[in-house]
């Protein structure tokens, strides 16, 4: 999986650009069940904090690198924006059909994307990055549903896991076709979201395991 130096440079801005957006988007989700909950301020700060960084703290861990956010204290004003504008215009979010599963699929797209291509960066295997790419946008939303005392969504025969599986391997295929970084990212998270919105669509489900 050889890239041009020149693509390289292009997808790690706009991987910085996707992640912004990605935590934007699971803060949103995170604050707007915690509010269905009816949380204080503080409570909902730190539901969108942990649905926000989750995953990509677990995911650094993993490959031996500082929590991100530790090290950018953008990534914790984003989060604060997020609260901010949920705080004055949370009627226009709760209003919005289907505000939690836009969002949540939204940062799932994204995150998917980031966690894969930062897991190559780090310099480990493509199977490796479609692994930490499943954490990256899954287990912030893991975390935010103990939180709230739901059980986790990743864990229900909705199909969530498999759509960042299946972004990452066309994520993968990309790069061994030499296909320009961009593309790849933006095949990957079409993928994720495709994959959510037509198994919602069409009742998608794995099967349950039973007594």
């Amino acid at each position: 999986m050889t890239l041009e130096l020149q693509d390289m440079n292009i997808g790690l801005s706009l991987v910085e650009i996707i992640d912004y957006l990605g935590t934007f988007a699971f803060a949103i989700s995170g604050l707007r069940l915690a509010s269905q909950k009816q949380f204080d301020l503080y409570g909902a700060a730190v539901v969108g904090m942990v649905t926000a960084v989750g995953g990509g703290t677990l995911r650094d861990l993993m490959l031996g690198l500082v929590p991100f956010w530790m090290t950018q204290w953008s990534y914790i004003a984003v989060v604060m924006l997020a609260l901010i504008l949920f705080t004055f215009f949370h009627r226009h979010f709760n209003h919005i059909a289907g505000t939690i599963f836009l969002f949540d699929t939204i940062g799932l797209a994204l995150f998917t994307v980031v966690g894969f291509q930062k897991t190559l960066d780090a310099g480990y295997a493509w199977w490796a990055a479609i692994l930490m790419g499943m954490i990256t946008g899954a287990v912030g939303g893991v975390i935010r549903d103990i939180l709230i005392n739901e059980v986790p969504l990743i864990f229900r025969s909705d199909i969530y896991a498999l759509a960042c599986i299946a972004g990452g391997l066309l994520y993968s295929i990309c790069l061994w076709l030499q296909i320009p970084i961009i593309m790849a990212q933006l095949g990957c998270a079409i993928t994720v979201v495709v994959i959510r919105l037509l198994a919602v669509r069409f009742h998608w489900q794995l099967p349950i395991l039973k007594e």
